[in-house]
């Protein structure tokens, strides 16, 4: 499948990602719903995934934390705006390292028969926080994360 663009315009408040996963959305949505199946893809290799809490629906709470090698902890969480199976997903995002630093993610998933293209646009509360995200590497994580994505839904 077509590998991850990167649509990040000077100036705006916003980062849109796009990619294609050669299975049809109701599993796709599954794999990014399911606690059980969050925990196989979310995150680069090196780390590995613990869904502390994930009420997916609208007022719902989610929390992952990240282990490194080393025993180190990165732990992310949000709040559930709207869910609409298996077309989209609407929720807070922040990396608890740096607290007030919130944006708003709202992930479509389109047919494309059989396939879906996932379409993730995250708005960031300041141009700085969105060039910020950019800097720290957020690219070259989310192509990772997404590459263990597209290898899990093989597997389904």
């Amino acid at each position: 499948m077509t590998k991850l663009k990167v649509i990040a315009e000077p100036g705006k408040h916003e980062i849109v990602l796009v990619r294609d996963f050669d299975a049809p959305r109701e599993l796709v949505f599954r794999a990014m719903t399911d606690p059980t199946l969050v925990s196989k893809w979310w995150g680069p290799h090196n780390v590995t995934t613990v869904v502390d809490q994930m009420e997916v629906k609208k007022g719902g709470v989610w929390r992952y934390v990240q282990r490194d090698a080393d025993g180190n902890e990165f732990a992310f969480n949000g709040v559930y705006h709207e869910v609409t199976s298996p077309g989209r997903l609407v929720h807070t995002f922040e990396f608890e390292g740096m607290p007030g630093h919130v944006l708003l993610e709202t992930i479509t998933f389109e047919d494309h028969n059989g396939k879906t293209r996932i379409i993730d646009a995250s708005v960031f509360q300041s141009i700085a926080d969105r060039d910020g995200m950019i800097q720290s590497g957020m690219e070259s994580g989310a192509a990772e994360t997404w590459d263990r994505l597209e290898e899990l839904l093989k597997t389904l």
